[in-house]
């Protein structure tokens, strides 16, 4: 069963925009897309670049460091086979929650 916990705040995720928090032990990188809350790991599998700072499109997110994209919904990259980790996201009471654990 998941386990939910707060990331941070929802006023501090504004549609449009990307967030990088740290939950337990994972560092994620959270975006708001059209108020849908998606969270994946922070760092891309290609070199480590930091997904958080990505240039967003849609559901789509690119790596600043060398270009590589990756779908939100599922962190298929569409640039490549490598896909980053994927976190089950809600909003509730005010709150963006994670679940990093299954």
């Amino acid at each position: 069963m998941s386990t939910f916990v707060t990331a941070c705040a929802v006023a501090e995720l504004a549609p449009g925009t990307a967030k990088t928090v740290t939950v337990g032990d994972k560092e994620l990188a959270l975006f708001n897309v059209d108020g849908v809350v998606y969270a994946i790991d922070n760092t891309c599998p290609h070199r480590g670049g930091p997904l958080g700072e990505g240039e967003v499109e849609g559901c789509t997110v690119t790596c600043p460091w060398h270009a590589w994209t990756f779908d939100l919904k599922t962190g298929q990259s569409l640039t490549d086979d490598l896909t980053v980790t994927c976190y089950p996201a809600k909003v509730e009471g005010g709150a963006v929650l994670v679940s990093v654990s299954s």
